[in-house]
């Protein structure tokens, strides 16, 4: 399993990041993302999906759960990405009643934030990220659980380096 860590500096660099792991990442896939509120987890994945070819806004489904996002002209051939935050789940259970299985059975990218509520039911993450504030900005703390995972980290250490 490899781990390895990038600085962000700011909101910018952040999405500009994410724009970069979407040009690396292919379906299927599971993101986890956790960290602190307000630590850029949904800053990361506005700048995923930006980088799979969505232009309108993204919005935390704090509320909902899920947020589908279908892709017309696909980037790695991504056709779909559903936006997970588990945050205000009360009981990993409900995540059955969401339908859970239906949304991993599809060929899609799945980001998960908050994954730690979804306790045993979410599959193994191909990529997880926690964030935690550097100040001024964020360190993000990758670790690749899957051979997907494994190419998406090693390629993005590699960009890094080049920058």
């Amino acid at each position: 399993m490899t781990q390895t860590h990038f600085f962000i500096q700011d909101e910018a660099s952040m999405l500009a990041f994410g724009q970069q792991l979407a040009c690396l990442s292919h379906s299927p896939m599971v993101i986890f993302l956790s960290g602190e509120l307000g630590a850029g987890k949904t800053t990361l994945v506005r700048g995923l999906l930006q980088g799979f070819g969505h232009h309108g806004n993204v919005k935390s489904p704090t509320y909902t759960i899920v947020e589908p996002y279908e892709f017309a002209q696909q980037q790695n051939d991504v056709k779909q990405v559903f936006h997970f935050d588990l945050y205000r789940l009360n009981d990993p259970q409900e995540l059955e009643a969401l339908g859970l299985r239906d949304y991993l059975n599809v060929d899609a990218v799945c980001i998960f934030e908050w994954p730690e509520r979804g306790k045993h039911l979410l599959p193994q993450a191909d990529l997880a990220c926690h964030i935690e504030y550097a100040m001024p900005g964020r360190t993000l703390m990758f670790s690749a659980q899957s051979p997907h995972g494994e190419q998406v980290l090693q390629a993005l250490a590699s960009s890094e380096e080049t920058e």
